[in-house]
C-alpha cells in the first residue's frame, strides 16, 4: 500500500506555520518600484527650486569644457568605444532632462549648526522651494532631507528640523511628495531605529499624515552599525526594527573610515574595511526590500583640465565597482560628478544588454540555448533590463526588439508589479 503524505503535510503546516508567517513578514522580496541610480546631497542654505536644471546647466557646460569629443570622454572613462557615440548622447540628454535622479536637501554635516533661528529660516524656505519645484515640474523624481542624528548632543535640534520640515511641506501639499523619504545619519543602535519609527509615528499623527507615510533610510557610517557589542550584525537588526519603514542602507565613506581609524588619505569606497562593511550591509537588506547605496568619492572634477580629468575616471571606476558588486546607487557631491556617473551606469548597462535580452529571449521561448536560466536567474536577468530602462541606458523599443518582450511582461519577469 502507497504511503500517504496527506497526514504528514498537515504536520509539517502546523509546524512551520510560525516560521512560514515570519519569512513571509521579514523578507516580502524586493519593492515593485524604481531605484535611482545615486543620491546628490546639497547643503540646505545652497538649495533652490531651480537646483535640479541648474545642476544639469553645470554638468553639461564641464563635459562641454573638459569632455572632448564622446570618443575622447570614452577612453578617458574606460569605455568601449564603440559605445562612446551613443553613450554620451545618452548622458547629455539625461543632464538636460532629468540630471538628478534623488536629492537629498542636506542639514547635517553637508550644512552645519548655524544655530536654531538659522536652521529654521531654512527649513521655511527649503520646503516652499522644494514645493515649488514639484508644481513646477523641475523637482527630482525622488527627494527628502537628511537632518541630525539622534545622539545625545544632536537630537534636539534633529527632532525639530524633521517635524518642522515635514509639516511644513505637509501644510503646503496635504501630504509628502511621491518619493520622499528622509535620513536618518550615524545610526549607532537598534534603539535609535526604534526610536525613529516612534518619532514617524508621532509627526504623522501631529500633522495630519497618513499612518506609514514617512519613510526613512539607515546611513551605515558608524562601526556600530555592523558589528554590535554582542558580536552581532546590528544592521539586519535595524532593518527588521524599522517596522517597514526603512527604505534603504545607505554607506558613508568618510565617517566610517574615520571611525574606524583608517589615514584620511586611505579612506575610499574601494577600502578593505569598506567592503566588509558593505557585504555585511549586503546580505542584511537581501529580500528585505530595503535598498542598498554605496557612498561617495570627495575627489571632485573641478580645477584644471588634468585634475577634472582624473577626477572623473577615479569616479567612473568607482561607479563602475559599485555597479558589478551589486549597488546601484551611490552619493554625489557636485554636478561635475554627474557626466561620469551616468557614462560609466549607461556603458554598464548597455554592455550587459545584448547578453541579458538574449538570455531572456531564450528562458521565455524555451529554447535550448545550452544555458539553462532558472527562474530566479530570469528575474535577475529582467530587473537588470528594468534598471537599464528607469535611468535611461536604453528604452523601450530597444529591450522589445532584443527580448521580444514589452514593458509589461519585463516588468512580470523582474516581480515589479505589486501584489
Amino acid at each position: 500500500m502507497a504511503f500517504d503524505p496527506t497526514d504528514l503535510t498537515r504536520e509539517l503546516d502546523d509546524r512551520l506555520r510560525e516560521a512560514d508567517s515570519a519569512l513571509a513578514q521579514q523578507f516580502p522580496g524586493e519593492r515593485p518600484t524604481r531605484q535611482p541610480v545615486h543620491t546628490v546631497y546639497v547643503p540646505a542654505d545652497r538649495y533652490d527650486a531651480e537646483l535640479a536644471p541648474s545642476w544639469g546647466a553645470r554638468a553639461l557646460a564641464s563635459l562641454d569644457e573638459h569632455g572632448g569629443t564622446a570618443q575622447e570622454y570614452a577612453a578617458l572613462l574606460g569605455l568601449p568605444a564603440d559605445l562612446a557615440e551613443d553613450v554620451v548622447a545618452r548622458v547629455r540628454a539625461k543632464l538636460a532632462t532629468e540630471p538628478i535622479e534623488d536629492l537629498r536637501i542636506d542639514f547635517e554635516d553637508g550644512y552645519g549648526a548655524p544655530g536654531d533661528d538659522a536652521e529654521d529660516a531654512a527649513i521655511t524656505t527649503a520646503a516652499a522651494d522644494l514645493l515649488t519645484s514639484i508644481e513646477g515640474r523641475t523637482a527630482a523624481p525622488f527627494n527628502g532631507i537628511r537632518f541630525k542624528s539622534f545622539e545625545a548632543p544632536t537630537r534636539t535640534r534633529g527632532v525639530r528640523t524633521l517635524a518642522r520640515f515635514v509639516e511644513a511641506v505637509a501644510r503646503g501639499a496635504g501630504t509628502v511628495p511621491d518619493g520622499f523619504v528622509v535620513t536618518l545619519p550615524k545610526v549607532t543602535s537598534v534603539d535609535q531605529v526604534e526610536a525613529m519609527v516612534h518619532a514617524a509615528e508621532a509627526v504623522e499623527r501631529g500633522v495630519g499624515l497618513e499612518p506609514g507615510s514617512l519613510r526613512f533610510e539607515i546611513q551605515v557610517e558608524t562601526p556600530q552599525s555592523i558589528l554590535g557589542p554582542d558580536g552581532t550584525a546590528l544592521v539586519a537588526r535595524m532593518v527588521h526594527a524599522s517596522a517597514g519603514r526603512c527604505t534603504g542602507l545607505h554607506y558613508g565613506t568618510y565617517d566610517y573610515s574615520a571611525s574606524t581609524g583608517i589615514a584620511a588619505a586611505y579612506q575610499s569606497m574601494e577600502h578593505p574595511a569598506a567592503d566588509h562593511a558593505k557585504a555585511v550591509m549586503q546580505v542584511a537588506a537581501a529580500g528585505t526590500g530595503v535598498r542598498l547605496s554605496d557612498g561617495s568619492t570627495n575627489i571632485l572634477p573641478v580645477g584644471e583640465r588634468d585634475a577634472v580629468h582624473r577626477a572623473w575616471a577615479l569616479h567612473a571606476r568607482l561607479v563602475r565597482r559599485s555597479l558589478e558588486r551589486g549597488f546601484y546607487q551611490g552619493w554625489d557631491l557636485h554636478p561635475a560628478q554627474l557626466p561620469s556617473r551616468y557614462a560609466a551606469t549607461y556603458a554598464f548597462f548597455r554592455e550587459g544588454l545584448p547578453a541579458a535580452a538574449e538570455r531572456l529571449r531564450n528562458y521565455v521561448g524555451q529554447v535550448d540555448s545550452g544555458v539553462m536560466d532558472e527562474p530566479a536567474t530570469a528575474r535577475a536577468l529582467a530587473d537588470f533590463v528594468v534598471r537599464g530602462l528607469d535611468c535611461g541606458a536604453t528604452d523601450e523599443q530597444e529591450v522589445q526588439a532584443l527580448t521580444g518582450l514589452d514593458r509589461p511582461a519585463i516588468d512580470r519577469l523582474a516581480k515589479r508589479v505589486a501584489a
